[in-house]
């Protein structure tokens, strides 16, 4: 890896985004590869503060910081990504169910999936059944679905039988997570895969487009 790119890569895991943009414009001042800067600097960095967060090495501030630090990045980087046709690895919808108004841990699974690739539809909170069902209808790949509250985590249930009803749930897959949250219940109401917290999200999500 060359000077510049270790230089944003070490940033982004420090999470100095400053270093972050002035090291991204320098690379492409200097013809560097739009996508050679997006994989071996920011989602190869992105994949270390997952592993260090994995050893407990790190902890959710420093993912938070290291995933602002990167967005900051991604601002300069995308209208070149777009202008050479480089692809997402996927589309996903994430929002925190109906009912549910938190979105500390939903922020930080978009973020670190966005970082990861990934082009990512942030719903927001409160997130209706319905509004669900018009991403999966707008061309999204993956759903993934935040809850909270024990009492809202049954419209992740209901979700799935919205999308059910619709006849798109074959379509979609749907990954579901938050502090009650369960991988029994993942099981039960049928949802793909479950994720405990947000680096195991981006692995999962990974998995599911099968990259």
């Amino acid at each position: 890896m060359d000077t510049i790119l270790q230089n944003i890569y070490e940033a982004i895991i420090d999470g100095n985004s400053a270093i972050v943009r002035e090291s991204i414009q320098k690379a492409i001042e200097n013809n560097t590869d739009p996508e050679v800067i997006l994989n071996q600097a920011m989602i190869a960095s992105m994949a270390e503060v997952g592993q260090r967060f994995e050893r407990g090495d790190f902890f959710v501030p420093e993912m938070l910081v290291a995933a602002r630090a990167m967005q900051n990045g991604l601002l300069i980087l995308k209208p070149y990504l777009k202008e050479n046709n480089v692809k997402s690895a996927g589309k996903v919808a994430i929002g925190t169910v109906k009912g549910d108004l938190h979105d500390i841990g939903k922020n930080l699974v978009s973020l670190m999936l966005e970082g990861s690739g990934f082009e990512v539809v942030d719903l927001g909170v409160d997130v209706d059944p319905s509004a669900f069902l018009k991403t999966v209808k707008g061309g999204i790949q993956v759903i993934a679905m935040s809850a909270l509250l024990t009492t809202t985590m049954n419209n992740m249930a209901t979700t799935l039988e919205v999308l059910k009803e619709a006849g798109v749930r074959k379509q979609v897959k749907v990954i579901i997570g938050g502090a009650p949250v369960t991988e029994e219940y993942a099981l039960r109401i049928g949802a793909d895969a479950y994720a405990p917290d947000a680096s195991s999200a981006v692995r999962t999500v990974r998995d599911l487009f099968g990259t």
